[in-house]
């Protein structure tokens, strides 16, 4: 799993490898479909859509004379799983900083300590 996460996050960390992720994610599309909105060339585009696919995030089929790639949500659900284990941690951090937040809203106002300048020290 480790292996997988750290190819997936790899894969990731690109923001054209991102923004192609989530246009497959609506669906099946060609290399020239995917490099349209974006302002490289081919080849380019090809290179990031073979780090995501050596990261097995997209998958290239064979259509007559159209190769489309397809998301592959295995990756992505492997994330999903291991961003989850720490969902609690900051749920429960939230929670704190939102009694806390609620007691110092309780309290009487106290102006905070004015800060000396350095003339005056």
């Amino acid at each position: 799993m480790t292996q997988t996460l750290d190819a997936t996050f790899g894969a990731l960390a690109d923001p054209t490898r991102r923004a192609i992720v989530a246009r497959l994610a609506k669906g099946a599309a060609t290399v020239n479909e995917l490099a349209e909105p974006f302002r490289i060339s081919l080849p380019a585009v090809s290179k990031h859509l073979k780090v995501l696919e050596r990261a097995g995030l997209i998958t290239r089929g064979r259509d007559a004379q159209r190769r489309p790639c397809r998301l592959e949500a295995g990756p992505l659900k492997e994330v999903a799983a291991f961003a989850e284990r720490y969902r609690r941690h900051w749920e429960e951090s939230f929670d704190r900083l939102d009694e806390y937040l609620a007691i110092m809203k309780r309290k009487p106002g106290k102006a905070s300590p004015k800060k000396r300048s350095h003339r005056n020290q």
